[in-house]
């Protein structure tokens, strides 16, 4: 089945808020703002996809992805991230630019491209922003890892991900002097704002606000 860029654009879309808010689906309004798009105008893509079976839309009710839509979005996320680990290892391009390129590359249809794009970076299993890549078969293993912010106690955190992939975001993030894989010390936290004092590695402390301990996600350093 041919669909438009503005069609797997919607299907990503979904994907992503459904795996974000764990299987719940995805609402009329977080998509409008997912993708800076008018309600009216969601609500009518969703008709057509419902109509292609790529979706299972009722009025008022989230939206959740047909097997076929699901198979779809898999492809077109994995394509996303396999381009956002070339451009970033191969090409040297920041993890702060490497997403919006791949917005343009994961509409290329070539399953042999992506497949020989996959054996030639070694099956990378995450993109440079921590998410995990799914395989050929479409497999995805969801990270365990959890926004800093949900933590609400001190202790030392591994960094794994983001929620955020705008590039102010990770270009704030870089500034703080974080990569994923450092170690975050919480060593405060504010009760008036919930903002953090925290150390990154062994370096200086510093602080994030909610909004930076909201979209980083971590592990508990065993």
């Amino acid at each position: 089945m041919e669909i438009s860029l503005t069609e797997e654009n919607y299907l990503k879309a979904i994907f992503s808020i459904n795996m974000q808010t764990g299987g719940v689906g995805a609402s009329t309004n977080q998509l409008s703002e997912h993708l800076t798009n008018k309600a009216g105008s969601v609500t009518d893509m969703l008709k057509r996809l419902s109509e292609k079976k790529l979706v299972q839309y009722k009025k008022y009710q989230n939206v959740h992805l047909s097997a076929k839509g699901e198979k779809m979005a898999i492809e077109i996320v994995r394509k996303h991230r396999l381009w956002e680990v070339f451009l970033m290892e191969k090409l040297k391009f920041g993890w702060d630019e490497v997403h919006d390129i791949a917005e343009q590359l994961e509409h290329i249809k070539s399953k042999e491209l992506v497949n020989r794009l996959d054996v030639f970076l070694g099956h990378p299993k995450f993109d440079p922003h921590g998410d995990p890549i799914p395989d050929s078969k479409g497999q995805l293993n969801p990270l365990k890892a959890k926004p800093l912010h949900q933590f609400k106690n001190k202790g030392v955190y591994i960094f794994m991900g983001v929620t955020q992939h705008s590039a102010s975001f990770l270009q704030h993030l870089s500034a703080l002097g974080l990569a994923i894989g450092d170690t975050i010390k919480v060593e405060e936290i504010n009760e008036f704002d919930n903002s953090l004092k925290v150390k990154i590695n062994k370096n200086a402390s510093c602080f994030f606000s909610e909004k930076v301990s909201s979209n980083i996600l971590v592990e508990l350093k065993k």
